[in-house]
């Protein structure tokens, strides 16, 4: 099967507890043109070498880690992260201005040092919580996508590359930053799928027509039984 332009805007999502099977997938999904994600739970039990070693079958990595923390720290690991080989690394729009800011300009400084600059992008509200939630159990009371637009933007004036928000809020947030800040969608479910424990989800065309930059997507691929077919049938 031949790359497509929609491939290189989907992130494989490899929410798996082990380097084989990590390895495996991205065997499975190599030469399609997508990207490959490595959160928390794949990082712990592989560790950091899972980057190189994704990246040596081709694929782009967005490593998944949700730095938050206070400034100085969020700081110090990101320069680590750096020179671990990610192309894209977030860090929580929560932790503030002055995180973001540093962490920022801590990528920039590493990724000069070393040839080579990944992105930097904050993560506004879990896709997994669900307005109600977001003011009963947090005890925000303003609007949830409101709040998600106010976090891009102070991303945004703190010198991060883009977000990571669910598809429902990327056509508010496209309008109120520019053209090529970045928006990572979460919660990508397509038709045939199930939304899982996903609350704020969208269909892979309707995201992209929302104004998404890349797409994340996990179980309705990895748990495929053909992984790189499932990819291709995104846009079904």
């Amino acid at each position: 099967m031949a790359v497509t332009v929609n491939n290189q805007r989907v992130m494989v999502a490899l929410d798996v507890p082990g380097r084989e099977e990590a390895l495996a997938l991205g065997e499975a999904l190599r030469g399609s043109g997508c990207w490959l994600k490595v959160g928390l739970e794949l990082y712990a039990y592989a560790g950091p070498q899972i980057i190189q070693e994704l990246k040596a079958l081709g694929f782009p990595v967005f490593l998944d880690l949700k730095l938050h923390d206070i400034p100085t720290t969020v700081e110090r690991a990101i320069r680590g992260f750096v020179q671990g080989g990610a192309d894209i690394i977030n860090v929580h729009c929560s932790g503030g201005y002055e995180m973001m800011a540093r962490a920022a300009a801590a990528v920039r400084e590493e990724g000069s040092k070393l040839g080579t600059t990944p992105k930097v992008i904050g993560v506004t509200v879990l896709t997994s919580m669900s307005e109600i939630q977001f003011k009963e159990e947090i005890g925000v009371q303003r609007d949830l996508k409101e709040h998600v637009v106010q976090l891009a933007k102070l991303a945004e004036k703190a010198g991060l590359d883009g977000v990571v928000a669910s598809a429902q809020e990327a056509g508010e947030i496209r309008k109120n930053t520019a053209a090529d800040f970045l928006i990572v969608t979460p919660g990508i479910r397509p038709a045939w799928s199930a939304a899982q424990d996903q609350a704020r989800v969208l269909t892979p065309q309707a995201a992209l027509a929302a104004g998404s930059s890349y797409l994340v997507v996990g179980r309705p691929i990895t748990r495929a039984e053909n992984p790189r077919q499932a990819l291709e049938q995104l846009w079904d």
